[in-house]
């Protein structure tokens, strides 16, 4: 009997972990979209409903419009890296190629952006100052990160592929057209 408890036990530690490793990449993402603004903000009150007019109509439409558009760019982006890249957002599971079409034939950074996109739509929506100071400080930090951090790795790991990339594809503003390897 104590054998059957045991091989459950054991079949849930390892389903457990599993989800663990595959959920973890998202972690970062929800503190930055959910639990910082939440924290920061906590009356969460949409203006729409406090008065009438066109600019809290605005802010609705425009602020959930940028939610959804970065929500959507954030997905597209993590599948892109899942599909075309052979890996994942977790540091430990890094892409195995370098991902240079969709999105990020436009910008180096389409996730974070995308990210950003939220977080402003958020601002916007909910009519708030601090979630937009959150967003400027978001941005900052990963500016920061990915010249210090995420750039000078990707050049070791993928060498002139990535340098050539990197001179051809900005950092943050989208090129109009995409850009394509020879």
């Amino acid at each position: 009997m104590c054998r059957g408890l045991d091989v459950v036990v054991i079949a849930v530690k390892t389903l457990l972990k599993g989800l663990a490793k595959e959920l973890f990449p998202l972690i970062l993402p929800f503190i930055v979209l959910i639990l910082v603004p939440y924290v920061i903000q906590r009356d969460f009150e949409i203006p729409l409903t406090k008065s009438q007019g066109l600019w809290p109509l605005f802010q609705f439409v425009i602020g959930l419009a940028l939610m959804l558009a970065g929500l959507w760019g954030f997905v597209w982006t993590a599948s892109l890296f899942i599909r075309i890249g052979k890996g994942t957002l977790a540091p430990w599971d890094p892409t195995k190629r370098l991902v240079v079409t969709g999105s990020y034939a436009h910008v180096r950074n389409p996730m974070i952006t995308s990210v950003i996109i939220v977080l402003l739509g958020e601002a916007l929506f909910f009519g708030s100052w601090p979630i937009l100071v959150w967003a400027l400080i978001a941005f900052f930090i990963n500016h920061i990160y990915f010249i210090f951090s995420e750039e000078p790795g990707l050049s070791r790991r993928f060498g002139d592929e990535y340098e050539v990339y990197k001179n051809n594809v900005p950092r943050w503003m989208p090129r109009l057209k995409p850009w394509r390897p020879d």
